[in-house]
């Protein structure tokens, strides 16, 4: 269990300091979201085969589609992040990409016909007076940008992204994440072919960086995530999974140079708080699971 649990973190902190990372990438988003998705699928699937894994497609064909649109999803979820990185800041982006898993809870009832509880309820509630105050700060400040619509519409794509991968429940782990982000890259990439070919910018003076978000932040990160959780209870899962924004956001102010006004981390408080407090609703009541099976189920990516 300790050994799981320090797996756990480790993954955790590799996804939160992402945005770190990238920012030394001299490259355009979708370019760096490209690599990271190339390196870290090939890194996957070379890890699958080592470990002589037995896929599943043939007795999941139902759960196999799920998780590629889940795969999909994630794809056109971490362009339009990494783009919100550039535009409004890690810090900010990451506090509202995490409103994603709140937008999963709220659709649970049509979607997977499960109880939305009061408490559930006052939990969404704080998360989305939390992310009206940091919209509502920034927009002030410079209106309402480009970089914060990327930012709504990755958590928009994150909830597809979850609901896709609960609904691929038969196929778990490593298997899952290698099939998660081959779709993923699939996206990217039919994404950067349409917008400028096959054209890249300098990539010798930023492979350190490149090889470092693709093999160790997506990579090693995903191996030691999905390594970790089946050992792991649910509420441990769920409720730690929130150190990934908030180290993201303290790796965005201290590392970065980021700031951060007074009502934006009081609205990060409200996010981070109000989705702990709807998860541990859900914990007790014995009704919520962990949100996805995915690469971004904890989220959660």
């Amino acid at each position: 269990m300790n050994s799981a649990f320090l797996k756990y973190l480790v993954a955790l902190l590799l996804f939160g300091s992402n945005g770190f990372v990238a920012s030394h990438i001299l490259l355009a988003s979708n370019e760096i979201v490209f690599f990271r998705t190339l390196i870290g699928s090939a890194f996957l699937l070379l890890l699958f085969v080592i470990t002589k894994g037995r896929p599943q497609i043939p007795a999941n064909r139902k759960h196999f589609l799920y998780l590629l649109l889940s795969g999909a999803a994630m794809g056109a979820c971490w362009l339009v992040l990494f783009e919100a990185y550039v535009r409004v800041g890690v810090g900010i982006s990451t506090l509202i990409y995490y409103c994603g898993p709140v937008i999963v809870m709220a659709l649970s009832p049509f979607i997977f016909h499960e109880k939305l509880s009061a408490v559930k309820i006052i939990g969404m509630v704080i998360v989305l007076a939390g992310m009206l105050l940091i919209n509502g700060s920034a927009a002030s400040e410079s209106g309402l940008t480009k970089g914060l619509f990327y930012a709504i519409l990755s958590a928009v794509f994150y909830a597809v992204l979850v609901i896709s991968s609960k609904k691929a429940r038969s196929i778990t782990g490593l298997e899952n994440a290698m099939y998660q982000l081959g779709a993923s890259f699939l996206t990217v990439f039919l994404f950067t072919l349409a917008k400028q070919g096959v054209h890249f910018g300098s990539i010798a003076e930023n492979l350190l960086p490149i090889l470092m978000i693709g093999i160790v932040n997506t990579g090693v990160g995903c191996y030691l995530y999905f390594s970790s959780i089946q050992k792991l209870s649910v509420g441990t899962v769920s409720i730690c999974g929130y150190l990934e924004p908030l180290s993201a956001v303290i790796f965005s102010v201290i590392l970065l140079g980021e700031s951060l006004s007074l009502m934006q981390i009081l609205g990060g408080i409200l996010i981070i708080g109000g989705a702990v407090f709807a998860e541990s609703a859900s914990r007790r009541s014995g009704q919520h699971q962990v949100l996805g099976n995915g690469l971004r189920q904890k989220n959660d990516a």
